[in-house]
């Protein structure tokens, strides 16, 4: 496997789907203690599902009301919906979940999209083809794993493991990394159509246990 954290990571924005901490412990519950060195496991905090990184751009960079009043209006056209991961697979840089259904998962990629340009910040946008939550990225070390044995060690999971995760908001962050955990500053929630933004859906700070 590949170093999921090289190069060197930045303070860049992303758009998250973050699970509730029950929903988390029930995504990453099965895989504890299945990581071999050199593939840390992502903490029931840090679990996340992206939409989309703006590479190269930080919140200095943009104004962060006229973003959210532009997400906003769009959020409050998109009802809230389940997603639901299943297996994970051994990928080049982590061990992945991917989950369905995609079409309400990509609408609201494209139109992330569409809102940050109209920004007019300089970015690359690095959208998420399909939805998908790590369990575990590939760190120092991982250059000596042996994917076979990785995934004889998923296979032997003799247990359901279809967890579903609530849509009902969109989550801003200002994310970084260590060289082995995922890290964000948490910016905003954005509600989907119909929830009230007065009750903030539980969310993660992103920091690694200690």
């Amino acid at each position: 496997m590949e170093n999921f954290f090289e190069p060197a990571g930045r303070r860049d924005l992303h758009w998250h789907i973050l699970p509730t901490p029950e929903e988390a412990s029930a995504l990453t519950a099965p895989y504890r203690g299945v990581a071999p060195p050199g593939l840390p496991s992502v903490p029931v905090q840090a679990v996340h599902c992206t939409l989309l990184h703006a590479v190269g751009l930080s919140i200095t960079d943009v104004d962060a009301d006229v973003l959210l009043k532009d997400v906003g209006s769009y959020a409050r056209t998109r009802p809230p919906f389940t997603l639901t991961f299943d297996r994970p697979a051994v990928g080049n840089v982590a061990v992945e979940i991917s989950g369905w259904p995609g079409h309400p998962f990509n609408e609201i990629v494209e139109a992330l999209i569409q809102a940050m340009d109209r920004t007019g910040a300089n970015f690359t946008a690095a959208p998420s083809r399909y939805p998908h939550v790590s369990v575990a990225y590939a760190a120092d070390g991982a250059e000596d794993i042996e994917a076979v044995t990785l995934k004889a060690a998923l296979a032997a999971i003799e247990q359901p493991l279809s967890t579903a995760v609530a849509v009902n908001r969109l989550h801003l962050v200002e994310q970084w990394h260590d060289g082995a955990h995922i890290m964000w500053n948490p910016i905003a929630q954005v509600p989907l159509a119909g929830v009230p933004a007065s009750a903030p859906r539980p969310g993660h700070t992103g920091a690694p246990d200690r």
